[in-house]
């Protein structure tokens, strides 16, 4: 471990499989559905990063996004269906997911996720033709977060930075789906 981890009298790490690491995205994403998705480029080199909001997490830990059927992501991802998402919420919280994204129609799907202000994109509304779903099954990913919160890990920083001492109230670790 490194050194400043070594320095740490709490526990900071903490790998998550399965329902807990599902768990540990759904909190994530329903506090900061905000994200930066990542893809690759077509002609194989370095994709595009555009900001993206997830409309969900379900039961199997897979994010959903909406997406125009014309879209350069979307030719991106045809090409290869690997992308990246980059979240980080308000609390010092930030997430790092690795998975294979899937773009595709499902009416019965569109109209549970479906909200007013999506109309800003699909002018057609909830019918519009142009309407795709994103369908991301993360593989990997990574988080870093606070055990107690902003209020808690500020204190905890500030007796360390006056004693001389690391007390960093954070926890990272694995997500392995």
């Amino acid at each position: 471990m490194d050194s400043i981890n070594a320095n740490q009298p709490e526990h900071n790490h903490e790998d998550l499989t399965a329902q807990d690491a599902i768990k540990k995205i759904r909190d994530l994403v329903d506090s900061t559905p905000e994200c930066f998705f990542c893809t690759s480029d077509v002609g194989g080199g370095p994709g595009d990063a555009r900001p993206m909001h997830a409309m969900q997490v379900d039961e199997q830990g897979n994010l959903w996004f909406f997406s125009a059927s014309d879209s350069l992501k979307n030719k991106e991802l045809a090409a290869d269906p690997s992308a990246t998402l980059y979240f980080q919420g308000a609390s010092h919280e930030f997430l790092h997911l690795e998975g294979v994204a899937t773009v595709l129609r499902d009416p019965v799907k569109q109209k549970e996720l479906w909200n007013f202000t999506l109309k800003t994109w699909f002018t057609e509304g909830e019918d519009d033709p142009r309407i795709t779903l994103i369908k991301f099954a993360p593989t990997y990913g990574y988080y870093w977060d606070t055990k107690h919160g902003r209020a808690v890990a500020g204190v905890k920083m500030l007796v360390g930075a006056v004693i001389g001492k690391t007390l960093d109230d954070s926890i990272e670790g694995r997500l392995d789906l």
